[in-house]
């Protein structure tokens, strides 16, 4: 589950080894005015300043500190690392879901987004690419969710994201996953996402290019829609037919769409005979290796009983 996963995240960042965590290295946390500490060594009595959140900051964002975090790491791992030296108070137990506003689980091998997730009051963005999510309860989302990203996972059905989906949703990324049309079209809708301004449904399975344009101009605020690596994408007349059918659209498979674009397909929308739901796609087979030539006919003396072997290939594409 996610939870479990951001769990197991968490236990990776160790938050409360030093240089973060409420330790008695850090002159700051809690109550941030205890006193030094002493120390009787014989005779003699020695004072142990604890470090500055100044000091223990620089140990993590120093590249050459043993304790900074790899150049690759994401601004949510900082975030926390540096909230748990600051105000450690804030990543222990529950309330560090209310700390972040984003949250990045990326290839963590999640399945299902469970009901735990709901403890991030203040969450507005959620990236969950490339995992193993078939199916998404809307009803285990926050509701001030506005990003929501699954790219590269399963998913193969909508009506579950669809039944309590979140109200201020302006980003719903889908690519890479397993919709075919025209059974998931319906959800794409302004009653279900009336504040969307940005859809990726690239490289799914859709083939009903009417039907789903239906259902997107609903749409009152998209403005970005990437739709490329689906069948409906090999028209002839996909882009021109979508650019004039979503005036508001600015940008189509990521390229702009201008003025001039505009005026090329205007009138398009209005004749979708010539958006038939069908393309042809030619293949040329350039080279075979590993097969012998038959292209040159054999050389047999006229006499000659022995019998003459013919050969023939062929290639099969399956779609």
């Amino acid at each position: 589950s996610l939870s479990a996963a951001f769990r197991e995240y968490l236990r990776h960042l160790r938050l409360q080894d030093f240089p973060c965590g409420p330790g008695s290295w850090n002159n700051s946390c809690l109550s941030g005015h205890r006193s030094p500490r002493r120390v009787q060594r014989g005779q003699e009595e020695a004072v142990l300043n604890e470090e500055t959140p100044e000091v223990l900051l620089e140990l993590l964002r120093d590249q050459h500190s043993p304790w900074a975090l790899p150049p690759d790491c994401s601004p949510q791992d900082q975030l926390l690392r540096e909230v748990a030296l600051l105000a450690p108070e804030l990543v222990h137990g529950s309330r560090v879901y209310q700390v972040l506003r984003s949250l990045r689980m990326v290839d963590k091998g999640v399945e299902e987004v469970d009901e735990g997730v709901l403890q991030f009051q203040q969450l507005e963005e959620l990236i969950l690419s490339a995992n193993q999510i078939s199916r998404i309860t809307s009803a285990n989302l926050p509701r001030t969710l506005k990003v929501l990203e699954l790219c590269c996972n399963t998913v193969d059905d909508l009506q579950d994201l669809c039944s309590q989906p979140p109200p201020e949703l302006q980003h719903l990324g889908l690519g890479h996953n397993r919709l075919c049309g025209p059974s998931q079209d319906k959800f794409f809708t302004e009653n279900f996402w009336p504040n969307l301004i940005s859809l990726d449904l690239s490289f799914n399975s859709l083939t009903d290019l009417l039907g789903l344009v239906a259902q997107l101009c609903t749409l009152p605020k998209l403005r970005i829609l990437v739709l490329q690596g689906n069948p409906l994408a090999l028209i002839p007349t996909y882009r021109g037919f979508l650019v004039d059918s979503l005036p508001k659209l600015s940008f189509l498979d990521d390229i702009h769409v201008g003025p001039d674009e505009r005026q090329q397909f205007h009138g398009l929308a209005g004749q979708p005979e010539l958006s038939r739901s069908e393309a042809r796609v030619v293949v040329s087979v350039g080279e075979m290796k590993g097969v012998p030539d038959n292209s040159a006919p054999q050389q047999l003396d006229g006499d000659s009983e022995a019998p003459v072997i013919t050969c023939s290939y062929f290639v099969t594409y399956e779609f």
